[in-house]
């Protein structure tokens, strides 16, 4: 196994994630603008929500998942490009009154509150269909030039999408949650509900970074297993978050999960406990990448990053 060194060239984390923000904003910016046809409103919407400033953590992820198996990380840009409009969807629709009602969202108004509510579940419904639509593009522009794109491939990579944002994953996970409120629950059902609502995303977002850049299945295991630590790693923080941060610091609404009786890692384990679990989860993780060298720096240190992180 080789070991995972730091920065390349003296890039930081921070300067090459500033960086490829920037990449992915002007390609989501350049997906909206190429689907003309949207009525002006929908796009109004879908547009205000998709490009709010954000921390951009899943398409970050492909990036880098690209990068991690030895490719030019802008190979990845559609599936970048993707998963944050499924993201945005979830959230959108996360938000809703007969969801998680909230009103606040990337230091913001919801889309539901700056538009109306039935434009805001248009909206995430568009920005749903239309990821598997750039992704589908994006993977079949690749079979073009490289015959590793079979078929076989793009139908495994849009399988794995379409699985994560799905009811066994994101939707159930958000289904999980809203009845746990309800019923309560143990540490079993909130890693359940985490792993759906949040870790699916953030493990698909590496696979689909993976399959762009043309990874070993052995490789693609891998991230699998980085991602699965990550995003449960990443939830636990964001519980601690909601306990322990600002509004103003997090963009939305803190101390909301414990008011409206939400299963979260600091209610069934303590604060310190959490962090511990949180550690553990990020260590998991960096082992997770011991095969990759120097390509994985950076997941190594947005692993790290996770947590320190305010927002």
């Amino acid at each position: 196994m080789h070991s995972v060194s730091g920065p390349a060239a003296n890039v930081s984390l921070n300067e090459l994630m500033a960086e490829m923000r920037a990449e992915v904003d002007l390609a989501l910016e350049q997906a909206l603008a190429s689907r003309r046809a949207i009525p002006t409103r929908l796009a109004d919407a879908m547009r205000y929500s998709l490009l709010a400033p954000g921390k951009r953590l899943r398409p970050l992820l492909a990036l880098l998942g690209a990068q991690a198996v030895g490719s030019d990380r802008r190979q990845a840009i559609h599936a970048a490009v993707a998963v944050e409009m499924i993201h945005t969807y979830s959230l959108i629709h996360d938000d809703l009154p007969a969801m998680d009602d909230d009103d606040l969202r990337r230091g913001r108004p919801t889309c539901h509150v700056q538009f109306d509510e039935a434009t805001a579940i248009l909206a995430g419904d568009a920005l749903l269909a239309l990821a598997f639509e750039v992704l589908a593009e994006g993977l079949t522009h690749l079979s073009q030039s490289n015959d590793y794109f079979t078929p076989t491939v793009l139908g495994d990579a849009l399988r794995r999408l379409a699985q994560a944002a799905g009811p066994e994953a994101l939707v159930g996970g958000q289904a999980m949650d809203l009845l746990a409120e309800k019923e309560g629950g143990d540490l079993e059902k909130l890693q359940t509900i985490h792993r759906g609502k949040t870790g699916a995303m953030i493990r698909v977002s590496l696979e689909l970074g993976g399959i762009s850049g043309g990874g070993t299945s052995l490789q693609l295991d891998s991230l699998q297993q980085y991602g699965n630590s990550l995003g449960l790693a990443f939830q636990v923080v964001d519980d601690l978050l909601d306990v322990e941060s600002t509004a103003d610091a997090m963009g939305k609404r803190t101390g909301k999960d414990s008011s409206r009786g939400k299963l979260t890692y600091p209610g069934l384990l303590g604060v310190d406990a959490s962090w511990e679990k949180a550690r553990g989860l990020v260590r998991q993780a960096e082992q997770a990448l011991e095969g990759f060298g120097n390509a994985a720096w950076p997941l190594v240190e947005l692993a790290r990053y996770v947590l320190s992180r305010k927002n």
